[in-house]
């Protein structure tokens, strides 16, 4: 029986018209009936590196007995010359995460996925402790089961203080061995109580790796460290 984290998770593909230009990951949130696709705001649009996609497709499984059965989901990020997609910002300012709102009638009718819902998000920050073990479940460098079309995880840690946002941005920091193609992936923590059928808590959503701006790249290994944006901006941007 598959996992249900692992259906959470979506390959996605940005393209300009049919050009196809990279790849992410992405996952799936609820609220109030409503199904958005969350990803990080750099896969829809990032200016320093002139990235402009204009649709998204992302992978859906079609049987839930079959997994190897799969589509590609075509999604517009523009409509009427204005996006679609949603992001937001705080005191410390842009905030890497972005979000769409799916149209649940053009869905596969037989389509297989799971979803977070706020009932997921970390109410206290205060009682998740440094060095707590955690889950980034994503696609790096496209990388996952070809065959039924699911998603790899890495292992993680937290690696800076939960409760403080790292050097007052909206983010804090993870140890994991992360790769292009797994921003916008979701970052959990195991948690029982939460949800039988989907017993994660939903922390944050990876970006990308941090490293320091003055590093040897012959005498000192990458740091290893990734920011991942706090998963409560989704009560926002899904308002």
């Amino acid at each position: 029986m598959i996992e249900s984290l692992l259906l959470t998770t979506a390959r996605v593909s940005t393209f300009d018209g049919d050009r196809p230009l990279t790849g992410a990951s992405g996952f799936f949130f609820e609220r109030d009936g409503r199904l958005f696709l969350v990803t990080s705001r750099h896969v829809v649009m990032d200016e320093p590196s002139k990235h402009f996609p204009n649709r998204l497709e992302i992978e859906l499984h079609t049987d839930a007995e079959n997994l190897t059965r799969s589509i590609g989901f075509s999604v517009l990020l523009y409509r009427d010359g204005k996006s679609v997609w949603r992001h937001g910002k705080d005191a410390g300012g842009e905030i890497d995460v972005a979000v769409i709102e799916l149209d649940r009638a053009a869905l596969p009718e037989s389509v297989a996925l799971r979803c977070f819902t706020p009932a997921h998000l970390q109410g206290s920050l205060q009682e998740v402790e440094v060095g707590t073990s955690l889950l980034i479940v994503g696609f790096p460098l496209g990388f996952h089961d070809a065959l039924h079309h699911l998603p790899v995880v890495r292992q993680a840690a937290i690696a800076s203080s939960f409760g403080l946002r790292f050097q007052g941005l909206g983010y804090f920091l993870t140890d994991a061995r992360t790769h292009r193609g797994t921003s916008g992936a979701p970052v959990v923590m195991h948690s029982p109580q939460t949800d039988a059928q989907l017993p994660w808590k939903l922390l944050g959503v990876h970006s990308a790796r941090m490293d320091m701006g003055g590093r040897d790249l012959e005498l000192d290994e990458s740091l290893g460290l990734n920011c991942a944006w706090y998963a409560d901006i989704l009560l926002t941007l899904t308002k």
